[in-house]
């Protein structure tokens, strides 16, 4: 039950802040194979200290160890599954929590440093469905705190993309900034979520690299999230 109180409220937190300057640092992440068992170092640079740890991976795992070093971070919960909390104490900035995992193949979708409750820093995410559930909560938090912000960053979002959007808006027959600003400036972050991979899905993109590296330009909207 802790672990299910703790996830809760993390799903419900503002994953960012609201500028790229105050997100300099985040998680840096490195993996190595030992046999059997993959080694993950996750290193705090978020230039702070931490007091929790979120790790998501892409299918179930068991952690075989766990060491820190600059600090102590208990595990929350079961220490088999697809998620895992670490958190109860703090590491320092600078700090290193090594998670030893099997099966060696399984890699994390999802890492974010904690304070409290509340997520800090750039997190670390590798797929098109984790950017989706980011995005979905960053334009949440935006939408409450600052309003103008969010709607001016949206205006520059298809302003630098209108030539290809116009092209694919003649192809569907709908307006995609028609469509998509009333879930932009009403719809939960759930809601959000599934739109983006609507449209993600109507451009036929299947991996994030391709959607980072394609045709739509993200920089203002992924800027101001701070990812």
């Amino acid at each position: 039950m802790a672990k299910t109180r703790y996830t809760c409220a993390l799903l419900g937190l503002c994953v960012m802040a609201l500028s790229v300057a105050s997100l300099a640092g985040g998680v840096e992440v490195a993996f190595y194979g030992a046999g059997p068992t993959t080694v993950g170092f996750f290193t705090n640079t978020v230039g702070s200290v931490v007091t929790g740890l979120h790790v998501e991976f892409d299918q179930e795992v068991t952690i075989v160890n766990k060491v820190e070093i600059g600090g102590y971070l208990a595990a929350i919960g079961e220490l088999t599954g697809g998620a895992f909390d670490f958190a109860g104490g703090e590491l320092v900035d600078g700090g290193v929590v090594e998670l030893d995992w099997e099966p060696a193949d399984a890699r994390p979708t999802l890492v974010m440093w904690l304070s409290g409750e509340k997520a800090v820093g750039t997190p670390y995410f590798t797929s098109l469905d984790k950017l989706g559930f980011l995005l979905g909560q960053g334009i949440v938090h935006l939408r409450e705190a600052q309003p103008e912000v969010l709607a001016a960053t949206m205006e520059q979002f298809f302003a630098a993309n209108e030539e290809f959007f116009a092209m694919l808006e003649e192809s569907l027959g709908m307006s995609l900034q028609e469509s998509l600003m009333p879930v932009i400036l009403t719809a939960p972050a759930e809601g959000i979520e599934n739109f983006f991979n609507t449209l993600v899905g109507m451009l036929g993109v299947t991996t994030l690299e391709g959607l980072l590296q394609g045709d739509v330009d993200l920089t203002a909207l992924l800027a101001l999230l701070g990812l």
